[in-house]
């Protein structure tokens, strides 16, 4: 274990000053997508117009996702007569729309920025390598024409590791809020039209 620590601290250290910085955006950004998927759960798998049918006609299981939640809640208002439902149930999914949204522009941010500190972190490498090829110093304590290349590298590397997966999930889960919001607006529909024609 001591030995795992020690490797990451001096691929760190080689890393030079831009490495912590992004090291934190790793931290955040995969904290923040781990919140968006455990929020994205859509929960039962059936269609919207057969789960507000379940639940019309008793259906008692605890709702597990923010479809299930959705429909429980609205269910709920419309059977209170409320008046001008529609404007009601936007009020009443306004926490559920701003939840599975939330992070979503950390996420945008951390992705768009890592491999802009990487390349921040490469010019930084260069200027060293090319101060070193001026002073002629090819061996020099702070690692010369090689500790510049190594600079560069390794924050590329740690800049494009950060951002290319960042991204990658960061789609799917962006995929996921989309239908999600679709699925609401359905919702939406469903309730109003079956309250206008007294169904609920």
């Amino acid at each position: 274990m001591g030995e795992i620590l020690e490797k990451l601290l001096a691929y760190f250290s080689q890393g030079g000053f831009v490495m912590p910085p992004l090291v934190i955006g790793a931290m955040v950004l995969w904290f923040a997508l781990g919140f968006r998927l455990i929020t994205l759960r859509r929960g039962n798998l059936r269609s919207v117009r057969i789960l507000v049918e379940k639940y019309l006609k008793g259906y008692e299981r605890e709702p597990s996702g923010i479809i299930d939640t959705a429909v429980v809640r609205g269910i709920a208002l419309a059977r209170a007569g409320t008046i001008n439902l529609r404007r009601q149930l936007d009020a009443e999914y306004f926490d559920l729309e701003e939840e599975i949204g939330r992070y979503n522009v950390l996420v945008r941010a951390i992705v768009a920025t890592a491999p802009l500190a990487g390349l921040l972190g490469t010019v930084a490498g260069m200027i060293e390598t090319f101060d070193s090829l001026g002073d002629m110093s090819l061996f020099s304590q702070s690692g010369g024409i090689a500790g510049g290349i190594s600079l560069a590298l390794f924050t590329t590397q740690m800049g494009l590791a950060v951002a290319i997966p960042g991204m990658l999930m960061g789609r799917i889960l962006d995929r996921r809020q989309m239908l999600i919001e679709s699925e609401l607006e359905k919702l939406k529909d469903i309730l109003c039209t079956m309250h206008t024609e007294g169904a609920i």
